[in-house]
């Protein structure tokens, strides 16, 4: 039986784009279908013979509607995920503004920005009911590959609940995309020390400094417990990914450290996680 993946999200958050990056990874994708057909198409593709085995389906406008279809299909005994990508108001306008395409809900509002506002409160329940949300706002057509590499690349094999483990700046804003926000900024920063503020989390000076305190310890230690106590149960219920987002002032120092110590200390209890630091660059 085929592996179902459903892509929904904003206009303009990069649907496309993440099929693209999905057809190369091997996966047969129909972009812009009509919710009506995808029953039939998932039909098409099951029966005795098929040799598609990965099936992506980018959805048209009737996003609303592929919940109970992802609902009847799984009660079919199918695997269905849904991909919900977003991105920020600010990000959608310029994207639109740069292409000059019209928004799907252009004659339905005011302007731009109200279209973008009634189209994100409309997928608001289809974007909770999703598997894996990625936010594209800061993402290029490389970093989004790369998202897209370590969730799908190999989701044919059954493997366990995949953990994204991620770094923020909150001066930059929070996060979009994340099942979890965790605030480091109690740890000492290392940007008042002259030595350590030129470097990042990665740095084995600023790694020892914030890691090393009694307080990082500790947090970690809890933490950690914490995952390992709720990992088994995300499991027990399905749940294919979840991102775990660290956030201090920047995003380069104490958050980086932190969530590349509890991605390895999760890796040896054996969950893949990968490690991403949006603001590390900035």
């Amino acid at each position: 039986m085929a592996d179902i993946l459903l892509i929904t999200g904003m206009s303009g958050a990069g649907r496309s784009g993440a099929a693209a990056v999905l057809e190369d990874l091997g996966w047969y994708v129909i972009d812009n279908l009509p919710t009506s057909l995808v029953d039939t198409i998932v039909e098409l593709v099951s029966k005795p013979g098929s040799d598609i085995h990965r099936l992506a389906l980018v959805a048209g406008r009737q996003h609303i509607e592929l919940l109970p279809k992802v609902a009847a299909l799984r009660a079919s005994g199918h695997r269905v995920r849904m991909l919900f990508l977003d991105a920020s108001s600010t990000a959608l306008v310029k994207r639109y503004d740069a292409t000059r395409r019209k928004h799907p809900l252009d004659g339905e509002a005011s302007g731009l920005v109200e279209a973008i506002d009634m189209e994100r409160e409309l997928l608001q329940p289809v974007r909770s009911a999703a598997d894996l949300v990625i936010d594209t706002t800061e993402l290029n057509v490389h970093e989004l590959k790369a998202k897209l590499l370590a969730a799908f690349d190999d989701a044919a094999d059954g493997q366990r609940l995949q953990i994204a483990v991620e770094s923020f700046g909150f001066k930059h804003g929070l996060p979009i995309d994340a099942d979890m926000v965790m605030d480091v900024r109690f740890l000492p920063n290392p940007h008042w020390e002259e030595g350590l503020r030129p470097l990042t989390g990665h740095d084995p000076a600023v790694r020892d400094f914030v890691l090393e305190r009694a307080q990082a310890s500790d947090f970690l230690d809890r933490f950690e417990g914490l995952m390992l106590s709720l990992l088994p149960a995300y499991e027990a219920e399905g749940k294919s990914y979840l991102t775990v987002a660290f956030g201090c002032t920047g995003g380069r120092h104490r958050s980086v450290a932190v969530a590349e110590e509890l991605a390895r200390r999760l890796r040896e209890h054996g969950y893949a996680v990968r490690t991403g630091h949006r603001d590390l660059s900035r």
